[in-house]
């Protein structure tokens, strides 16, 4: 009987683990047709179906799924043989591609320095970050489409793990010049000018709701955009009121408003697809708990953007008077 390649094994690794057929040939680089022949390769050397495919899709038959275990530690196996025989440091770290996703606000704070520190640690690793909002990100994450996903929350999805790796902190705010700005609080405010905030799938959503609730507070009002930058930018020209990361408040000129009710920490969450126990997940685990800051300042379109974003005063409405030069002040 011939034996299973190490190629065969990880089509149908990725094919069992994976949405559909079409998911897991991308994520080995293989058309949808040689995935399947090298599934039908696999069945034909094991004498035994893998897949049951009488009905709509593909799904594992009950030799498959016995299958599944001993393949992944097959192919864990055969990754640590790798690093074991190579002697040089670089060329014994991680191989392959991992994509993998993180929402806005990471992507602004501790991305960067992520990327850097796998690249350093794993230089044959391709990185592909794929930047959106949790509910997407969990998605994709449990369709086999990512590798793991850092994102607010624990996941309720049967199908996912989830590892504590940070919080981020929030602050309600909004620009010095809105009407009832200094005088009024967050529930007042949400009456009069819109709430600018992120997507209802955002892990934000459920941050404020909690506040509303706690609160009896109601929006009037929602301006939705699923950019952290964005939601800054309208605040800072008095288009309404939303809370961003505590820290960016005072960087960025705003007034802060609500203090005295605070919003609850924001909990992220390192989350892999359960049964994946491929050495990628294993080492990506600390680097990601390693480097996950909220507090970190956002990068913003360049060092040009993040001068102006944090530096600059705030754009007077066109009819605001012009502030009159102090006695002896130079022009």
């Amino acid at each position: 009987m011939p034996q299973p390649s190490v190629k065969q094994l990880e089509a149908f690794w990725w094919a069992a683990t994976c949405s559909n057929f079409a998911t897991a040939a991308e994520r080995v680089h293989l058309s949808v047709s040689s995935l399947s022949k090298r599934i039908a390769e696999l069945e034909a050397a094991l004498g035994q179906p893998l897949f049951d495919r009488s009905g709509h899709r593909a799904v594992l038959t009950e030799q498959g799924q016995r299958l599944l275990p001993a393949t992944l530690e097959v192919l864990n196996a055969m990754a640590a043989l790798g690093r074991t025989l190579d002697e040089s440091p670089a060329r014994a770290a991680l191989t392959g591609h991992c994509r993998f996703g993180v929402g806005d606000l990471s992507a602004l704070t501790w991305l960067p320095a992520f990327v850097a520190a796998v690249r350093q640690a794993h230089p044959r690793l391709t990185l592909e970050p794929v930047v959106d909002v949790g509910g997407v990100l969990e998605r994709r994450l449990a369709d086999g489409e990512l590798d793991f996903a850092v994102i607010a929350g624990r996941s309720s999805r049967s199908e996912l793990l989830s590892q504590p790796v940070g919080a981020a902190r929030f602050a309600w705010a909004c620009a010095p010049q809105l009407a009832g700005a200094g005088r009024l609080g967050v529930a007042a405010l949400l009456q009069r000018h819109p709430l600018v905030t992120l997507p209802q799938s955002a892990g934000t959503t459920r941050l404020l709701d909690d506040w509303l609730l706690a609160h009896q507070a109601t929006v009037h009002e929602r301006i939705v955009c699923n950019s952290w930058a964005a939601v800054a930018g309208m605040l800072r020209q008095a288009v309404g009121v939303g809370f961003l990361p505590a820290h960016w408040v005072q960087a960025l000129q705003l007034r802060s408003v609500g203090a005295r009710l605070p919003l609850a920490p924001l909990h992220y969450a390192f989350q892999w697809r359960r049964g994946d126990a491929r050495a990628l997940i294993a080492a990506m685990q600390p680097l990601v708990q390693a480097r996950v800051d909220f507090s970190a300042s956002p990068l913003l379109a360049g060092a040009g953007a993040r001068k102006q974003a944090f530096s600059a005063p705030a754009r007077r409405p066109s009819s605001a008077p012009a502030p009159r030069s102090a006695p002896g002040a130079s022009r």
